[in-house]
């Protein structure tokens, strides 16, 4: 993967470890998540800004990427782009420092956009970046190609913000980010009043050794139109734009800057709420859609709503005793454990958004979910049709990549082809034995006969 080392520093974009996680008192009931205001914002603005602004900060002299990585393919490429960022991959992006020096880093499309029958189709989660290798000795070998003084300044300020995060960053199977541990370990580098960058942490973090990064799964934006809160715990309230420009963090180092790019970010939320799912692509069988229709409204609309014409979304949270999939996001971990909530509450950020994490998990608005494979929060069932029948979930099992354009589409258990493996030991291999990558709960399609869940996900392709 081209310059796979930059998405590490988005994966925070998106929305654990086991951080000393708060003590959350446990609820037995669904918890309704209320609408709060939002600002109103231009959706063609937000897009240009999306992929062309640089509210990363900081990153690598153009003169040495270009060196190494030269232009994009064609199929990489997205319109509205300017300068440099028209040959530029999707999610990366080039800018010009105060300094004079050109560089280039990561964009929210990073994490946020992936391939999809050779095209590219913004607001769909990546599952196929490699976050399973520290990227820091990576960034220290790009330095090597770097004389200039001033470009190096620039390349070291950006070097040791990876290395700070690398540690941390990593996950034990490829297409899943550890995002939450990330934010958590930027956070504790910041003094929450002024934003500058301390190169010892400022709140404790324990040995990576011991915070391995739980696995999430990247959440399609689409869904952002329905939700009144983000993340998988529902923990990001308040204004959704301040939320979102956290992605800034690795290398906003005052409130000035920070406050520039939140100027704009309204316009960025706004065309995240723009986005439609792409439609089914393959023939589908109108008779039992319209069957799995009744058998959905039964079985799931009460925690994932109607759709057509008169639906709704509930916006529920279901407590993770409830729902029972792996319990250790839902846990209050990383950057949702108490030390970093009230480092977000007393900062820029916590000035009109707040972190309120809950011991359960966000019932997802389920638009354009033949797309987002693979399913629950941490990635760990490949397909609908295994999601929806427990018994036949493989404890191990790898993505089957054909050629990286997204054409490895199965049309018949609806999600990534792929492999059962027999057992894990490769980062190719997502192993579900492993805390925080469980694949068992939300076990609700067992109930159903054969018959229903073939007719339901008839009705899920065409969400």
């Amino acid at each position: 993967m081209r310059c796979v080392w930059m998405t590490v520093l988005l994966a925070a974009c998106s929305s654990s470890a086991t951080m000393a996680p708060p003590d959350m008192t446990p609820t037995a009931h669904p918890i309704a998540v209320p609408a709060e205001p939002q600002r109103d914002g231009d959706a063609a603005a937000g897009y240009h800004a999306l992929v062309n602004n640089g509210y990363v900060g900081c990153g690598i002299p153009y003169a040495t990427y270009s060196q190494v990585f030269g232009t994009a393919a064609a199929s990489d490429e997205l319109p509205g782009r300017d300068g440099h960022n028209a040959t530029l991959p999707f999610g990366q992006t080039a800018f010009t420092q105060p300094s004079g020096v050109e560089v280039v880093t990561a964009n929210c499309l990073s994490c946020h956009a992936a391939k999809l029958a050779g095209k590219v189709v913004v607001g769909l989660g990546t599952t196929s970046q490699d976050f399973t290798q520290d990227p820091s000795s990576q960034i220290e070998l790009a330095g090597n190609l770097i004389s200039d003084p001033t470009e190096k300044a620039e390349w070291r300020k950006f070097a040791d913000r990876v290395e700070a995060v690398g540690p941390y960053a990593t996950t034990l199977t490829t297409g899943v980010t550890a995002a939450d541990n990330i934010a958590a370990v930027l956070f504790a580098h910041r003094d929450p009043a002024t934003l500058a960058w301390s190169a010892t942490p400022l709140l404790d973090l324990p040995p990576p050794s011991e915070a391995p990064g739980v696995p999430v799964d990247v959440p399609p934006w689409w869904r952002m139109k329905k939700k009144n809160a983000m993340f998988y715990d529902g923990a990001g309230r308040g204004d959704q734009a301040r939320i979102m420009m956290t992605a800034s963090t690795l290398c906003t180092d005052d409130v000035a800057d920070a406050q520039a790019i939140d100027a704009y970010f309204g316009d960025v939320r706004a065309y995240i709420l723009s986005l439609e799912p792409p439609p089914y692509p393959l023939a589908t069988d109108a008779t039992l859609a319209a069957r799995g229709k009744g058998v959905f409204e039964r079985a799931c609309a009460e925690c994932h709503g109607t759709y057509g014409d008169g639906g709704g979304y509930p916006n529920l949270l279901i407590p993770v005793a409830e729902v029972g999939t792996d319990a250790t996001l839902g846990s209050g971990a990383a950057e949702f454990a108490d030390r970093f909530v009230a480092w977000y509450a007393s900062s820029f950020y916590g000035q009109t958004s707040r972190l309120e994490p809950t011991p359960a998990y966000y019932a997802p608005p389920l638009d354009g979910i033949w797309a987002t494979a693979p399913y629950l929060h941490n990635g760990s069932v490949p397909s609908l049709a295994t999601l929806l029948e427990s018994s036949k979930r493989p404890t191990y099992w790898k993505r089957r990549v054909t050629d990286g354009q997204g054409n490895d589409f199965d049309g018949v258990e609806i999600g990534w082809q792929y492999d059962v493996a027999t057992a894990g030991g490769t980062t190719r291999v997502y192993d579900t034995t492993k805390p925080g990558y469980g694949n068992g709960g939300h076990t609700y399609g067992d109930a159903l006969s054969a018959d229903d869940r073939a007719a339901l996900l008839e009705y899920l392709k065409i969400l």
